[in-house]
């Protein structure tokens, strides 16, 4: 694989992108090395330009070992690591009791980082801030807001001229992680939304007409093109093709947009907690300058492995990621780790043997 191909590049110029799966990988990862280990991960796409950037920056001080990440959405994700397909697994949706159960040897569950999911549009000419209260985003992405000019929408936005367009959704067509972030708010903030049969889950039933595409690159590059749009994405993906974001109403009432210290607000609601509690999720945060849609990402980790030479590597890498990969963070729009919930992964990998 050609250095050409790695998977931020691609979300950022090559529309192509939009319906097909990224591999990030080292340029190694596919001959992987006989004198050291090959760690192979798979899962949500959500965390993907993140891994990359850990691969590229670990990999040049750790020659010997090789890693590899396809990114195929959480559900396919969650399905190579129960199937002891992958070395690691990675979703954005909690791993379920049930799923666990099925894992022989074991599983190891990290927050690995954070992220804001957002809603992303394209709407030439409207040059001013967009405000979507509670209510009408759920309503929109239900299918029962269908135009841009609908009462409901210019309510929200007082001297702001909404074009007369339907709203064309765009959703996920994999089963994602971030569609579980993102519709388990949506249940929890809407009445509505439970009572309309949608309710929340890596994959949900869109209303007629949605446009479903694989990936939060497909998602964020789809609205790019598609003029009237709207979608949800993880934040990094909205910023790196440069797509105007809506500023969301929160629990406390106030129009918020997503920031690296709006993010850091939400999640210090659950950076806490013991190791053994590491799937804790953030739902609808209650601070008044908190963003209302964040996520934790985790990796799944096996609590055995078969060679003692790629459990150390495992715990090597990740405790790395945990460390001295969280700087990388903010500048692709993720959120880093509150310092306690590190510090509670770290201790969990104390556990891989």
């Amino acid at each position: 694989m050609k250095s050409g191909r790695v998977f931020a590049t691609a979300v950022a110029f090559c529309m192509v992108a939009a319906v097909t799966a990224a591999v990030v990988g080292h340029p190694r990862a596919a001959d992987a090395a006989t004198d050291g280990q090959w760690l192979r991960g798979a899962g949500a796409s959500f965390p993907a330009p993140l891994y990359q950037r850990w691969i590229d920056v670990y990999q040049k001080a750790h020659p010997q070992v090789s890693l590899s990440y396809d990114s195929v959405g959480s559900g396919e994700g969650v399905s190579r690591f129960i199937t002891g397909s992958v070395d690691f697994g990675a979703t954005d949706a909690t791993l379920s009791d049930s799923d666990a159960a099925k894992v022989a040897n074991g599983v190891v569950v990290v927050p690995a980082t954070a992220g804001m999911v957002v809603l992303a549009y394209n709407l030439p000419g409207l040059n001013a801030e967009l405000k979507l209260p509670r209510d009408v985003y759920a309503d929109i992405f239900a299918g029962k807001i269908k135009r841009w000019d609908d009462p409901r929408l210019q309510a929200a936005n007082p001297g702001v001229t909404l074009p007369r367009r339907t709203i064309a959704v765009v959703a996920r067509l994999d089963s994602s992680g971030t569609t579980y972030a993102f519709t388990r708010h949506l249940d929890t903030i809407s009445s509505a939304w439970g009572s309309s049969g949608l309710r929340y889950g890596t994959l949900v039933p869109w209303p007629g007409g949605t446009m479903l595409v694989r990936g939060n690159e497909g998602v964020s590059a789809r609205i790019k093109i598609s003029e009237g749009s709207i979608g949800y994405v993880e934040y990094g993906f909205a910023r790196r093709l440069d797509l105007p974001v809506a500023a969301l109403q929160n629990k406390a009432g106030t129009f918020v947009l997503p920031s690296e210290v709006s993010g850091q607000t939400a999640l210090s609601e659950a950076a806490t907690g013991s190791a053994g509690d590491m799937r804790k999720a953030v739902v609808d945060p209650a601070g008044n300058t908190a963003y209302p849609i964040v996520t934790y990402s985790w990796l799944l980790l096996y609590g055995k492995y078969a060679n003692p030479a790629k459990a150390a590597a495992i715990r090597d890498f990740v405790g790395w990621g945990l460390s001295d990969g969280q700087r990388y963070a903010s500048e692709l729009g993720y959120i880093a780790l509150p310092e306690s919930v590190s510090a509670r992964g770290s201790e969990a990998l104390a556990g891989i043997r």
